[in-house]
């Protein structure tokens, strides 16, 4: 089985232009792709992750990765899948988060001598000449054409700005660029990106008569048709500052019977015939599913000792035991009135909940423990000396979160 089937066994192929030519570059490692990341925040998130992961794949089977960072097209943002514009960057920000990202990429992708480019695209935006870039790239794009792509429909709805819609256009220069700076003959991209993505296809056409590859990969949604990596308290972010390795391990650890196994085919590394086994798991067996995704997803981001640790106070947890490295809100002395705090100011200050009337909601139903035992009054308050030695808060049967004093 070559890389290319081995992606759509995974069922990551959403889109291609050519299959037979993918096919043949990426089976035969002579694809030079790119995927771009722009620098909306200073980590990468689960979104990312499936992109990552699908680089870590092709570099394994001999294809040179391009992780192209957005420094320039971050100045304006990508409106694909936005109702809003996004907040406006200044460059310090810019170049603080694509350094972030680096850091965090160089855990799957090896960027060692001729394997992999990490490439900026302030390096050639930045500089362009208004004029000269209208010259060269518009008579290429329909305007007709560029209004009915997908990426800009949810934005059309409340107003898409110039400045957004220059976006395609960005994108597809940058594939321009690449592919005569670096013989980058493919673009990889999630399923929203497709509209841009042929864009930068058409334009190597239309501008050096070459051919050019893009490819889409599925994008990654719950049973409900959501996106995925979305908590009560945000984004599940890689950096281990923004979500620890507990509180990574525990979002996959909770995933939806229904998503288990489609997540464990498209995220990990084992092999196919070792999960196609789990096709037929089912009860029991896909809480085992689960922590072996777990598992598998949190070595891949922080390494094996850190999804030992993971799954170790999971378990603990699960048993009503203690656990070392299970998420911790730390009170100082002002967070406290008069010595106390009481449930439901707890469980919002946890970020258990996001108000409290769905804590008193949670406590209300029976949903709220303290050291394993329920609280059913919603006036409960503990002391100063309770959070002194550390009380474990745990809301339903998978959230906790141990509270102790500064």
């Amino acid at each position: 089985m070559g890389i290319y089937e081995e992606l759509q066994a995974r069922g990551l192929i959403a889109q291609v232009t050519d299959e037979e030519e993918i096919r043949e570059l990426i089976n035969n490692g002579k694809a030079t792709f790119y995927i771009g990341f722009d620098p909306t925040a200073d980590s990468l998130h689960v979104g990312h992750f499936m992109a990552l992961c699908l680089m870590k794949r092709l570099q394994e089977a001999g294809n040179r990765p391009i992780a192209l960072i957005g420094g320039g097209t971050g100045y304006i943002g990508d409106p694909s899948g936005r109702t809003d514009m996004r907040s406006m960057m200044t460059p310090e920000q810019i170049q603080h988060n694509c350094d972030c990202f680096k850091k965090q990429m160089s855990r799957f992708i090896d960027f060692s001598e001729g394997k992999a480019l990490m490439v900026n695209n302030a390096d050639w935006l930045l500089d362009l000449n208004y004029i000269d870039l209208l010259r060269e790239v518009g008579p290429h794009f329909s305007v007709n054409r560029m209004l009915t792509a997908e990426c800009y429909k949810q934005r059309m709805e409340k107003g898409l700005s110039f400045l957004e819609f220059n976006y395609m256009i960005m994108q597809s220069y940058d594939f321009y660029v690449l592919y005569q700076k670096y013989g980058c003959n493919m673009q990889f991209g999630g399923d929203d990106q497709w509209s841009n993505m042929l864009g930068g296809t058409e334009l190597i056409r239309r501008k050096l008569g070459k051919n050019a590859c893009a490819m889409t990969i599925t994008l990654l949604l719950n049973s409900e048709g959501k996106k995925m990596g979305k908590t009560q308290s945000g984004a599940v972010w890689l950096d281990p500052d923004k979500t620890s390795p507990f509180e990574f391990y525990q979002y996959w650890r909770n995933v939806a019977d229904a998503d288990v196994l489609k997540c464990i085919r498209m995220l990990t590394f084992l092999p196919l015939e070792e999960i196609d086994k789990m096709d037929s798991w089912e009860g029991a067996q896909l809480n085992t599913a689960k922590e072996i995704l777990a598992y598998e997803l949190t070595k891949l981001v922080h390494g094996e000792d850190e999804a030992k640790k993971a799954q170790e106070s999971a378990r603990a947890l699960f048993s009503q035991g203690d656990a070392a490295n299970m998420p911790t809100t730390t009170l100082t002395e002002e967070d406290l009135e008069d010595g106390c705090m009481d449930i439901l100011t707890m469980l919002v200050k946890a970020e258990l909940v996001p108000s409290k009337s769905e804590a008193r909601r949670a406590v209300q139903q029976g949903g709220v423990s303290v050291d394993g035992e329920k609280i059913t009054n919603i006036h409960e308050v503990f002391t100063e000396d309770a959070f002194k030695a550390g009380v474990v808060l745990k809301k339903g049967k998978k959230n906790f979160r141990k509270i102790v004093m500064e």
